[in-house]
């Protein structure tokens, strides 16, 4: 099942990341450490094959993808060695990112992403592409007036009220039969008129906000403080990151839409919101590693007062590159086998999953093996792969 990875940000950290991984993958140059669709528990599901997968994009920046491998390189992300033997893989990605559409009349940058869309799937003559935002966060968005039904929004974007980016390619993305994946905490398809598009146009769509650091940690840790019934008094958390994301999180607007996705896991599985918050802090010298530091007060029996604290230190793009692979994979799966709508099955993978699904990971785990399993038997053939609109 050949299959298009189009990636809303094809020239930053995580996605380099992501198909430098892919294509060591399939060249036999790496293990496929991270990955969660290699474990035995979901390899034989009816997943494209990593050999299988075509990558393009969209960006604002300019730099070479040669350029962008050598300094991940440089910093320590990617093995310089990989960067050299996949020069001329590199070179064929590049021929397939195209400039980020602009201009003042957001219907006519939607009908330019269709386009490019559609013209990536002929010219490479592929079964499903799966569109995958790996961009900036962005700031929460204001009300929308056509938000609730997709004739209003139509009506909308006809006066020029605009979407958020990450909607508008949710938006192309259904329009021209793709699915989507949300990897940050923007809108992108959560709109009520977009979950309307994605049913008529019969494509799934995941979301929202990779989960690959602290709050992992969060989703183990804070069901074992339910289920051992130890009441939770504060959950605090310090986050120091730099590169790109660190920089575009500087952003007060989109520095608290990250922090509201972060402490979602709490809320949810403890059954209440303890006191604290989550701080997110731009260090740019430590270029694209991270650091968190949380600190946990909770009370036993008899009221007793105890303490938690753990540091996580990890690289943001070599922890997200892997999932990005396995969400492009596990969504095309879906779609060939008649998936639409919201996958909330994939809430493994996210900090604020799309749906009413369990935060616990465990839990997550359990049903993301099963959907996998699932996969196998509810496969169909006859799926559009556009829609005319």
């Amino acid at each position: 099942m050949r299959t298009g990875v189009w990636l809303v940000g094809g020239r930053g950290s995580v996605a380099v990341t992501s198909t430098i991984g892919a294509l060591a993958l399939r060249a036999g140059l790496a293990e496929p450490t991270g990955c969660v669709t290699e474990l035995p528990a979901l390899r034989a599901a009816a997943l494209p094959a990593l050999a299988d997968l075509v990558f393009g994009g969209h960006d604002v920046a300019t730099t070479p993808l040669a350029k962008k491998a050598e300094s991940l390189a440089e910093a320590g992300v990617l093995p310089a060695r990989l960067v050299a033997a996949l020069t001329e893989e590199l070179g064929a990605v590049e021929a397939d990112l195209r400039p980020a559409p602009t201009g003042d009349r957001q219907a006519a940058v939607i009908e330019a992403i269709v386009a490019d869309l559609t013209g990536f799937r002929e010219r490479h003559g592929l079964d499903r592409v799966v569109v995958v935002n790996v961009s900036s966060t962005e700031p929460v968005p204001a009300a929308h007036p056509g938000h609730a039904d997709l004739a209003g929004l139509d009506a909308a974007l006809a006066v020029g009220t605009p979407l958020p980016p990450s909607s508008a390619y949710a938006y192309a993305a259904f329009t021209a039969g793709c699915s989507y994946v949300d990897f940050t905490p923007s809108t992108g398809a959560r709109l009520p008129a977009l979950a309307e598009l994605a049913q008529r146009a019969g494509v799934p769509y995941a979301g929202h906000d990779g989960k690959t650091g602290e709050t992992l940690v969060k989703s183990v840790l804070a069901p074992m403080f339910a289920m051992r019934n130890l009441r939770v008094r504060t959950w605090s958390g310090m986050n120091l990151l730099g590169g790109g994301d660190g920089a575009n999180l500087a952003d007060p607007a989109a520095n608290a839409a990250k922090s509201a996705s972060k402490q979602r896991v709490l809320g949810e599985t403890l059954g209440y919101v303890p006191q604290g918050n989550t701080r997110i802090e731009y260090v740019d010298d430590i270029g694209d590693f991270k650091t968190a530091w949380d600190l946990v007060t909770f009370s036993g029996f008899l009221g007793t007062a105890m303490r938690m604290e753990f540091s996580w230190h990890g690289c943001d793009s070599a922890l997200a590159a892997p999932l990005v692979l396995d969400l492009a994979r596990l969504t095309a799966a879906a779609h060939r086998a008649g998936r639409t709508g919201a996958l909330s099955e994939l809430a493994f993978f996210f900090k604020d999953p799309l749906g009413d699904v369990p935060h616990s990971l465990a839990e997550q785990w359990a049903t993301l093996c099963a959907f996998a399993r699932g996969l196998d038997t509810d496969r169909t053939e006859g799926t559009p792969d556009a829609v005319a609109r």
